[in-house]
């Protein structure tokens, strides 16, 4: 279910919008802070003046259609695609302007879209080299069979030989065995069997249980609205609407204004 957005919506005033609704007596301390980052793919600017926060134990879901900045925004975050404007903070860590080894090794996670496993190599060397050390706490693979009961069993096999419900298995797994405090998914639920795509969510409320933060980019609203505490709307580059998963799940007008549904 792709999220679409009305033609010629309201985006005035928008710079209010771009942080999340909540009020401060009720905000816990922030793991992640976006403040007002812009981002160019060379002379196109792709992000305008994109904050966010998100909370230990949180799941912050961006959502939007293709080309809004959703991926552009954790490409931002991971150094991948480095702001030119604005400020990026983990762990209380000014991140903005470090290389992305030194961001994933202070404990921040990726699942790309296309997964990026090794493909020569088996499920367990995927996963061996992956582990490191971070102030957080590093999951075992005992854990990661506790989540993905199938994946004990591919452990021998090269990853080349997966279909993509299993390769998106060895991902998050990959990341869970890295120490990380913030987890960024972008689109785990695409390709996948209802039954994986119900495995990824019951990992990511595992992850909050545990009080790693997620910050979800997914096309799946279904899926997304599930799992998230707290939603982000993007549009142009540009956050346009930020509230609780609760409001959109209960209010038919709100999910009809943002997401076309």
């Amino acid at each position: 279910m792709g999220a679409t957005f009305e033609p010629g919506a309201d985006l005035s005033g928008t710079s209010h919008l771009a942080s999340p609704v909540r009020a401060a007596s009720q905000a816990p301390a922030s793991l992640l802070d976006v403040d007002g980052i812009d981002t160019h793919y060379g002379e196109t600017q792709v992000l305008f003046g994109v904050s966010l926060q998100l909370a230990p134990g949180e799941v912050l879901a961006l959502l939007g259609p293709n080309g809004a900045g959703k991926t552009t925004t954790l490409r931002s975050i991971l150094g991948l695609t480095p702001a030119s404007a604005g400020r990026v903070r983990f762990d209380g860590r000014d991140v903005t302007r470090l290389p992305t080894h030194e961001i994933a090794a202070a404990g921040v996670g990726w699942v790309p879209d296309d997964r990026r496993v090794f493909p020569t190599l088996s499920v367990a060397r995927n996963l061996a080299i992956a582990r490191k050390t971070t102030r957080f706490r590093a999951w075992s693979l005992q854990e990661c069979f506790g989540l993905f009961s199938a994946l004990e069993y591919l452990m021998p096999r090269e990853c080349e030989n997966l279909s993509g419900g299993e390769m998106q298995m060895v991902a998050i797994s990959r990341v869970l065995l890295g120490a990380p405090g913030l987890v960024l998914l972008d689109e785990p639920s695409q390709g996948l069997a209802p039954k994986v795509v119900q495995d990824v969510i019951s990992a990511i409320r595992r992850l909050k249980s545990e009080g790693v933060a997620v910050l979800l980019v997914e096309q799946n609203v279904a899926c997304a609205l599930e799992v998230a505490d707290r939603v982000c709307m993007m549009q142009g580059g540009r956050v346009v609407h930020a509230c609780t998963a609760q409001a959109l799940r209960d209010d038919a007008a709100l999910r009809s204004r943002w997401l076309g549904i």
